[in-house]
């Protein structure tokens, strides 16, 4: 079994663990933690299993170039808008740093190559998880949902 572990970067970091038995991430957790618990979490996880069978998947905001309503809000409220961007770029890179520290497999996922923003209707539709869920929780599970484990 691999497990897979979805990270949407930011001050609520998305948090979702799936399990690949070989037909694809079958999610187990899907939350929202503060950075600090979220690796707490991971942490846990490598000590219940085997280090080779675990997969970061963590969205890459360093590599995002389109800013949707952000742009429009900076218009309005100036350029202190982006500071939240600047954070989460930042989590990215602390992100990559801690699982090269740690020995962790992880894969930088392009912004573009997940499906994120759902609505909680779309997406229990979707995954078939009722557990309740905010938007970041929901991005992090989308990292893994029916993802096949590759090393």
């Amino acid at each position: 079994m691999k497990i897979l572990i979805g990270i949407d970067t930011g001050v609520h970091t998305g948090f979702a663990v799936a399990f690949d038995h070989g037909a694809g991430g079958e999610l187990q957790r899907v939350e929202s933690l503060s950075i600090t618990q979220a690796m707490q979490c991971v942490l846990e996880y490598e000590n219940e299993h085997d280090l080779q069978d675990i997969t970061l998947y963590i969205e890459d905001a360093r590599l995002r170039t389109w800013f949707g309503v952000m742009d429009a809000r900076q218009a309005k409220s100036g350029a202190g808008v982006r500071e939240g961007v600047g954070s989460v770029k930042r989590d990215a890179q602390i992100w990559e740093d801690w699982c090269k520290e740690q020995g962790i497999n992880y894969k930088m996922i392009h912004p573009a190559s997940n499906a994120t923003k759902k609505k909680a209707v779309d997406f229990t539709r979707m995954t078939g998880w009722t557990g309740r869920t905010n938007e970041h929780a929901r991005d992090a599970a989308m990292l893994v949902f029916k993802r096949y484990a590759r090393f």
